[in-house]
């Protein structure tokens, strides 16, 4: 059926097969291999390497279940806050984990409006990735506010109080950009699966698994009227999901922008967070590639080339980054506000210059070592890389957030803020759900896109002559 199905899917610029005449899949694959490779992921019996790993996750995720239920009882006096350190770590895992969940949809949107066809091994799993990173973050807002039973309070829906939703909260202003953004981006990741949903039904030995994949693939044919509409719906779902990429984290950062804080009011935080989203997306999505390319044998489909591509992504928005972190500097002693120009001093030389350095270090720094092609071809380096910029991207947030509130105006209120217990259990926990939502995924789902990469091969284009004949 898949191959039957590839005949009548033509994306706009099927057939070049290659991109500058590099494969994109290589070891001689073809439609029926690629259908067995995917599949097989998902129809095995479950590795034991899958089931040790689930069972960390869930063990760090009770972890997270645990330190709520303690959070809902005492209230939000068991983290580190203080007086003028108001948001701690729950913001700035907030933010962070927006942020990784910025790639997925940049990968699949912005770059399928681009033409870019690398983006196909890929693009499933970082779809899935955001899908999961947002749902971490959506938790922090959540939690944060204390007495989370009554959370929908922030949502724009009368309630039986007659009180409004202040629209100049920023609460509110989050509650319409992430939320817009998971929608959309399921809605998207979704639609993607349901060729390759159907493929699992076809493929299915038991009645459950019938039942489950024909439910989820919608009945789906693989007709020539179901492509168009496909075709029709995914272009949409990208042409929609491309502005909220840029726009989520725009949002998130006018949260910090249009307070007073010095270090927070300045309009270059859009543009900085956005590039520094992607940044981050992009690094914690090669981490991930580089294990589930290994564990599950992809090197055909997940290439050298694929790799590397995404590493100069990082280059590009690292720099960009970079830049941000300097121009900071020239705009507060540019400014002429004394206040503006300590805070900038401070990050870098007071009390959380340690913080500050190891953010620059790790997404300044260390990034530029992909200038060279040895450094970007190397699976070691790229992965020890973008470890690095993980944990410089989180502290990219804690230094904007912390050491801006712990030293503002007032030196009679200046305070060091420093984590409870309580605040990194929930941070740590944080990955608990991330893994464990992700490991469900890649059981359970295709983990890679099987109709789109298929498009990719030679034979995917009706010009085809593999024999230098006739038409394929």
């Amino acid at each position: 059926m898949s191959t039957k199905n590839q005949q009548h899917y033509s994306p706009p610029d099927a057939g070049a097969g290659a991109l500058a005449g590099e494969a994109l899949v290589t070891g001689g694959l073809d439609f029926r291999g690629i259908t067995e490779k995917v599949s097989s992921i998902v129809e095995r019996p479950t590795p034991a390497g899958w089931k040790i790993a689930f069972s960390l996750a869930v063990s760090v995720l009770l972890m997270l279940i645990g330190t709520i239920g303690w959070l809902v009882y005492n209230g939000t006096g068991i983290w580190g806050l203080n007086n003028p350190v108001g948001w701690g770590w729950d913001i700035v895992n907030f933010v962070f984990w927006v942020g990784i969940g910025h790639a997925g949809t940049l990968i699949s949107a912005i770059l399928f409006l681009l033409r870019q066809r690398w983006r196909t091994a890929i693009n499933r799993f970082a779809e899935a990735m955001t899908i999961v990173a947002v749902i971490c973050a959506l938790m922090f807002p959540g939690i944060h506010v204390g007495r989370i039973w009554i959370l929908y309070w922030f949502f724009p829906v009368p309630n039986q109080m007659s009180m409004w939703p202040n629209f100049r909260s920023p609460l509110l202003w989050d509650f319409f950009a992430v939320g817009t953004y998971f929608t959309v981006s399921a809605l998207f990741w979704y639609v993607g699966l349901v060729p390759d949903l159907a493929t699992l039904r076809d493929r299915a030995k038991t009645r459950i698994r019938k039942i489950v994949f024909g439910l989820l693939s919608l009945g789906w044919r693989g007709g020539n009227r179901q492509w168009r509409h496909y075709e029709v719906a995914y272009l949409m779902l990208a042409g929609l999901a491309t502005p909220l990429v840029l726009s989520v984290h725009s949002i998130v950062s006018t949260d910090f922008a249009t307070s007073l804080i010095p270090g927070w009011h300045t309009t270059i935080f859009p543009p900085y967070f956005v590039a520094g989203a992607i940044f981050s997306g992009f690094g914690m999505v090669m981490t991930l590639a580089l294990i589930a390319r290994k564990i599950f044998h992809l090197e055909n489909l997940i290439t050298i080339g694929h790799l590397e591509k995404m590493n100069k992504i990082m280059l590009v928005t690292g720099s960009m980054v970079g830049y941000a972190y300097i121009m900071e500097f020239f705009i507060a002693w540019y400014s002429g506000n004394l206040y503006e120009a300590f805070t900038f001093v401070n990050r870098a030389f007071g009390n959380y210059a340690w913080a500050y350095w190891i953010m620059f270090l790790c997404n300044v720094i260390t990034p530029q070592l992909f200038w060279f092609k040895k450094v970007r071809t190397s699976i070691p380096w790229m992965f020890v890389l973008s470890i690095f910029v993980n944990i410089g991207m989180w502290f990219e947030r804690f230094v904007i957030t912390v050491s801006s509130l712990s030293r503002d105006f007032l030196p009679s209120s200046w305070d060091y803020f420093s984590p409870t217990i309580w605040d990194m259990m929930t941070f740590v926990g944080s990955f608990g759900l991330f893994f464990t939502l992700f490991l469900l995924f890649l059981r359970f789902l295709p983990m890679i896109s099987m109709t789109e990469v298929k498009a990719v091969l030679p034979e995917a284009d009706p010009h085809h002559h593999p024999h230098g004949g006739g038409a394929a």
